[in-house]
């Protein structure tokens, strides 16, 4: 059973390292990915692995043991589980092209915060990817907290997780992509809100 599983995940990944034609929400819009993800099968090492050629997103354990090699590379990305920390990349931030963040399941949200630390926190201005257990009820709040592609779950149409993006047309709060809390935005007649001064 477990030879029969491995087989098919070999060619999953001999599918998915061949292209695809996998589709992802970039910038408001969809587009074809042109990147492959790496993840490690359980007899895999970080140390060990080998990266291939081309567009790739390997997870940060691989990219801390094999800083070295994959340094050289142009096109290099990588990616964080919900359970790593984003300040592992502080100095080689720079050097990413796209980071996604992996979210296990739908309802864990510590990716929000990996996503607002790398962009608040750490001035990370490349593509930010939420990867995983993506569905159409996130993609308006992963973007709030940074997040500006997404790979929505293969089971699901991209054109319907486009559109919540749509959901909401205000926000209230303050987050990455809005500074200022709604109350300090509107204008109203009467009294002014603290701090603020009608002209």
């Amino acid at each position: 059973m477990i030879n029969m599983w491995l087989l098919l995940l070999n060619i999953q990944c001999l599918f998915i390292l061949q292209g695809s034609n996998k589709m992802i929400i970039r910038n408001n819009a969809i587009t074809e990915d042109d990147w492959i993800v790496l993840r490690l099968g359980e007899q895999e090492s970080a140390e060990n692995i080998t990266v291939a050629a081309g567009k790739v997103i390997v997870p940060l354990k691989v990219w801390l043991a094999q800083r070295d090699a994959l340094q050289q590379r142009h096109e290099i990305g990588v990616w964080l589980a919900s359970d790593e920390r984003p300040e592992d990349l502080k100095g080689d931030i720079e050097k990413f092209s796209v980071i996604a963040v992996d979210f296990p399941k739908f309802s864990d949200g510590r990716g929000y915060s990996i996503a607002y630390n790398l962009r608040a926190r750490l001035g990370y201005t490349g593509e930010l990817r939420a990867i995983g257990d993506v569905l159409r009820d996130q993609l308006f709040y992963m973007r709030r907290v940074g997040f500006d592609a997404f790979a929505p779950r293969p089971d699901r149409k991209i054109e319907d997780a486009l559109k919540g993006l749509t959901d909401f047309s205000e926000v209230y709060q303050t987050s990455f992509d809005q500074k200022l809390p709604l109350f300090r935005r509107v204008q109203r007649n009467g009294n002014s809100p603290a701090g603020l001064v009608n002209e």
